[in-house]
């Protein structure tokens, strides 16, 4: 599994971060970032939980 986000589509709502706190955080920048590109299969269900709470579906997982 691979993680992803087009920072031209996040808005900064920080969904992600609340679903899956291991693996995004929100910058300074108010923009998602991933902390685990590459997660482990203890993670994917919080990543594919983040992916689909993201209101503009900038998280694509791979």
């Amino acid at each position: 599994m691979r993680i992803t986000i087009d920072p031209d589509k996040c808005c900064g709502y920080g969904d992600c971060v609340l679903a899956a706190a291991d693996i995004f955080e929100l910058g300074t920048d108010n923009v998602a970032h991933v902390l685990d590109a590459e997660p482990g299969p203890g993670l994917r269900d919080a990543a594919v939980e983040a992916a689909a709470a993201c209101p503009v579906a900038a998280i694509e997982i791979e």
